[in-house]
């Protein structure tokens, strides 16, 4: 009757053994896990504030962010105006010969076409343009008056000359 009980005996002293350093290591590695997990949190946030920093220069210059550019136009709507000037660059697009605000003529049949539109403030564009393969840029000044159309002008202009192939 003895050995029975001293088997059962060392029987639950090994169970209470292995459950233990089971039970020790899950804490453990759920800790570390946690832990590992803290600091990609960490790493993460960074990055996204990083980025947003990031996102804030690039728009340093343009109109949605520009307080002086927004005061300048109180009494317009901003996104309603960055949508309709936009629009009417773009609708200059269709006239036959190509976008006047490019300044270039038509190349290989190809007519001038903006593509990308950027308001940087209250007076000057920079936009995109491609006439067929080629692409270039164009800096544009704009006078927005309550009541009157839009008035644009080209300040300058430049084609990428390694597209002109």
């Amino acid at each position: 009757m003895k050995k029975p009980l001293l088997y059962l005996f060392i029987l639950s002293v090994l169970l209470n053994v292995f459950t233990y350093m089971y039970f020790t290591k899950k804490v453990k590695f759920e800790e570390d896990r946690i832990t590992n997990f803290q600091k990609e949190s960490k790493a993460k946030k960074d990055s996204i504030a990083a980025l947003n920093n990031q996102v804030l220069d690039a728009n340093y210059f343009s109109l949605e962010y520009n307080d002086n550019a927004m005061e300048y136009f109180d009494k317009f709507d901003i996104n309603q105006l960055s949508t309709e000037i936009r629009d009417e660059i773009s609708s200059l697009n269709e006239k036959p010969e190509g976008n006047p605000l490019t300044k270039y003529d038509m190349i290989n049949g190809n007519k001038a076409i903006i593509n990308r539109v950027k308001i940087l403030n209250s007076r000057w564009i920079i936009a995109d343009f491609s006439i067929g393969k080629a692409w270039g840029e164009v800096m544009i000044k704009y006078y927005k008056q309550e009541g009157k159309p839009t008035e644009y002008e080209t300040m300058d202009t430049f084609i990428y000359p390694n597209t002109l192939k």
